[in-house]
């Protein structure tokens, strides 16, 4: 006990830190719209959904998800026409980090894109996840 009142900023500190944790993990539960990447995966094999890159072309020739379609965030509303055949299925939306594709998504739900899903964390995650990554321009 004496540790604890010698030692209390730590402890404060230590309390504080594990009840964001439970916050941020409990508030990501109930995002249905964010994926991690085997979730995004699963969800590419089994229910055939289009992965869109909305990040730069420099960005995406240095490395991209296997067959997914780029389309850059500040294009998205113009070329949205490009994923009509997909407003019924699922949509990855991916950048770098997170935050850009989770800008495209509220995009395309205003269009009407019924499934569209965030990749969390973006292609770093998806690097570190080991999942594949690719060079080859989709054709």
């Amino acid at each position: 006990m004496e540790f604890l009142q010698d030692n209390w900023y730590w402890a404060a500190l230590a309390a504080f830190s594990g009840g964001f944790l439970l916050f941020d993990s409990a508030r990501a539960q109930g995002d249905k719209t964010s994926l991690s990447p085997v979730q995004a995966t699963l969800k590419i094999n089994r229910e055939d959904a289009i992965v869109v890159d909305v990040r730069e072309q420099k960005e995406f020739a240095q490395g991209h998800i296997p067959n997914a379609k780029h389309i850059p965030l500040a294009a998205i509303e113009q070329r949205a026409g490009e994923l009509d055949g997909h407003k019924n299925k699922p949509v990855i939306l991916c950048c770098a980090m997170g935050s850009r594709s989770s800008s495209a998504a509220q995009s395309l739900r205003k269009l009407g894109f019924e499934q569209v899903f965030n990749l969390q964390g973006g292609m770093s995650a998806w690097q570190q996840a080991g999942q594949p990554v690719s060079t080859k321009r989709k054709k």
